[in-house]
């Protein structure tokens, strides 16, 4: 039992000396050790945190976001405002809108509360807290009036820089076995990511309840993912996330009672943007799991751009082309698309990221083997052609 703890205690110290043993990345003995229970002190005690925070700090995360939401709602119907149908919109009665800031509110006062557990790094906490509450406030000034789309596109780049200052920007990047130090290339790479998701996210916020299960299956996902490939730890981030979204969920589950809002959607699209970059600092195949959890959002939603940019059309005009809409006006209703939604996101990409994250699957790999089918449904949809053709069976 000597001789063990004393060969753990000089691997650990080697681990901590050094970013590579023999080639290997120090991660990857990271995440070894974490699965089989050698990293002893200060992950027990972590786990023993996260554990408490579980049991009594989801609980109060989701009851307040539900509780919010129905606040938002009362003030929606009396300041009016409310979504009303039109040629454009994907839904056939008048709804109040906004109820998605119970998910910031909810979410920005929790994560300095996890932070000082120690259970996220304060820098971690910073760059969410800022980038989120940053884009949220652009949502809510938009949704009580306009912002012209210039502004709103300054506003977001900034606030994607203020989240990769606090991130350390976009670590290298693992592609078919090869590690890419993609130095500011990299970063500004990562700020286009950020902006479009946070942007795609708000595109693909048009039918009841869509956002939030995209939302709840990645980071519930990706919490799973994290537990099994040793990096436990972090986990309570994503899973925070996912009951606030929860919380909102029992108002927003179709028929939605109340739509989200684009500061409810631009707070997730850039928040789970942002854990995807902090999950590739703990283990450069985390950063392939989120992309591939979230490939309905991303496959739909640049599909759809694409092919409207070719068209020449205003890609910044509303518009219903988008597969998810298609769909929900073939089916005549929303909650299938939804549940269809949840399905592939549960059987089909969860399976795939998870061998991913336990390195079963390169990432780059993994990534095409999950958007293909995606890319062939959006293809059958039309999405991104004009109306008439789109509804063509």
């Amino acid at each position: 039992m000597i001789e063990k703890s004393l060969a753990s205690l000089s691997v650990l110290a080697m681990l901590l000396t050094t970013k590579h043993v023999d080639g290997i990345p120090l991660y990857r003995f990271e995440m070894i050790l974490g699965r089989h229970g050698i990293l002893a002190g200060n992950d027990c005690k972590s786990m023993e945190l996260m554990m408490g925070a579980v049991f009594w700090l989801l609980p109060l995360v989701f009851g307040a976001s539900v509780l919010l939401t129905w606040v938002l709602r009362c003030y929606a119907l009396r300041s009016d405002l409310i979504d009303i149908p039109n040629a454009r919109s994907s839904h056939r009665v008048p709804t109040p809108r906004g109820g998605g800031v119970a998910i910031v509110i909810s979410v920005l006062v929790a994560l300095p509360v996890i932070a000082w557990l120690g259970l996220i790094s304060w820098a971690a906490m910073w760059g969410l807290w800022g980038a989120g509450c940053g884009v949220a406030m652009i949502g809510f000034l938009d949704d009580h009036g306009h912002i012209p789309a210039r502004w709103r596109l300054l506003g977001h780049f900034l606030a994607a820089a203020w989240a990769l200052f606090w991130l350390g920007g976009l670590p290298p990047v693992e592609l078919f076995g090869l590690t890419l130090e993609l130095g500011w290339w990299g970063h500004a790479f990562a700020a286009i990511w950020l902006v479009w998701h946070l942007n795609l996210y708000n595109f693909m916020d048009g039918i009841d309840g869509i956002a939030s299960v995209e939302a709840l299956t990645a980071c519930l996902g990706a919490a799973a993912i994290y537990a099994l490939s040793g990096v436990s730890g972090d986990m309570l981030a994503p899973v925070l996330l996912a009951a606030a979204v929860a919380g909102f969920l029992v108002w927003n589950f179709p028929p939605a009672r109340i739509f989200m809002g684009d500061a409810g959607s631009g707070f997730l699209g850039i928040a789970i943007g942002a854990l995807s970059i902090q999950a590739a600092w703990l283990a450069p195949p985390l950063l392939w799991c989120w992309l591939i959890l979230l490939g309905v959002f991303i496959v739909d939603a640049t599909w759809t751009l694409v092919r409207r940019l070719l068209r020449g059309v205003k890609v910044y005009e509303a518009h219903r082309s988008h597969a998810y809409q298609i769909a929900s006006r073939r089916f005549g209703a929303h909650l299938p698309v939804t549940l269809g939604v949840l399905a592939v996101n549960v059987l089909w990409l969860f399976p795939i990221a998870l061998a991913v994250g336990l390195e079963r699957l390169d990432g780059a790999a993994g990534l095409m083997i999950a958007y293909a089918p995606l890319a062939w449904i959006v293809a059958r949809l039309k999405a991104g052609q004009p109306e008439e053709l789109a509804v063509q069976h």
